[in-house]
């Protein structure tokens, strides 16, 4: 693969694994060091891509080890930033209002990161970068009826968490 076709397939790309190493690593230092290690790695290897059926997937999947590989060796919890969430924020909504946004868009990253990283994923690929289920597939290995039954089950585990933290909090 020369530099033009590398520039091609997978610099395009490079939004979607950026916001992965992010979701990951919850720091936007650490998501960019992982993005260029990837990047380096796939320019590497850049003879052995044409292999590879999706190398977009191939580009994903080593975004994911690299994070998660990170995460091992620092050992440490993932912190939110409130930056992530001023996105939410609608200007003409009132303080109150965006307070509770900024509220409710926090707890549904903790519960998210409160998930297991399969499940982490996968929400993150189909809600998050809108992958197809054939994509997902690509990507994870898995079947498509396995991740739909994956995601349907996140969904209704974070939509509950969700409701119980709400529920306890109003007294409800």
């Amino acid at each position: 693969m020369d530099l033009q076709a590398f520039k091609q397939r997978i610099l395009p790309v490079q939004g979607r694994l950026f916001r992965l190493a992010q979701l990951f690593l919850r720091n936007r230092e650490e998501a960019e060091d992982a993005l260029q290690d990837v990047l380096m790695r796939l320019w590497s290897n850049r003879q052995q891509l044409d292999a590879y059926h999706s190398v977009e997937a191939l580009a994903v999947q080593m975004t994911k080890n690299l994070c998660l590989d990170r995460l091992k060796a620092h050992r440490r919890q993932p912190v939110t930033a409130t930056d992530d969430y001023q996105n939410v924020l609608a200007t003409d909504d009132s303080p109150y209002r965006q307070v509770e946004l900024l509220d409710s868009a926090s707890q549904m990253q903790r519960l998210i990161d409160a998930l297991p990283d399969q499940q982490k994923l996968l929400i993150h690929l189909r809600e998050v970068e809108d992958y197809s289920f054939d994509e997902i597939e690509q990507i994870t290995g898995l079947t498509t009826n396995n991740i739909r039954v994956i995601l349907s089950r996140t969904r209704q585990r974070l939509r509950d968490d969700y409701l119980k933290v709400n529920n306890n909090e109003t007294g409800y």
